[in-house]
């Protein structure tokens, strides 16, 4: 395989998320895109890709995130309407992910799930599910 950029994975890990959509093993209501093509103030469930860092010395390996947009839910809480976390659509998305991407097999690559957690999108009422993939790029 020839050495890969960046955006290199990030095509990568997008054919691959937008192949288990289409499949409908992934289901969104929204869009699977790289970070700079979402949407500007999407409410919609959308999948996110980018990568942080892709070295260039052979074997190369790098790090890159999927980030699973959700919108906040309306609960009360003590009688007061608050926005928290949808946890169930983020946990359901980001385990059809999970599962999606583990059972990849690509060749001259390997990646992994490095770490999950779940961060609230300070500009507006959603959270994000950020799955964090390491890559060996042989």
């Amino acid at each position: 395989m020839k050495k890969c950029s960046s955006i290199d994975t990030d095509d990568i890990l997008y054919k691959i998320i937008a192949e288990g959509v289409k499949a409908g093993k992934i289901k969104v209501s929204g869009i699977v895109c790289p970070q700079d093509e979402r949407p500007d103030n999407s409410e919609t469930e959308d999948i996110v890709i980018n990568t942080i860092t892709v070295t260039h010395d052979k074997p190369q390996s790098g790090t890159s995130n999927v980030n699973i947009y959700v919108s906040d839910k309306k609960v009360k809480i003590r009688g007061r309407e608050q926005r928290k976390a949808d946890r169930e659509r983020l946990r359901e998305i980001g385990d059809a992910v999970v599962a999606y991407l583990e059972a990849q097999n690509v060749a001259d690559l390997e990646f992994w799930i490095e770490s999950d957690t779940v961060v609230k999108e300070q500009q507006v009422y959603q959270h994000y599910r950020n799955l964090r993939i390491g890559w060996n790029i042989h």
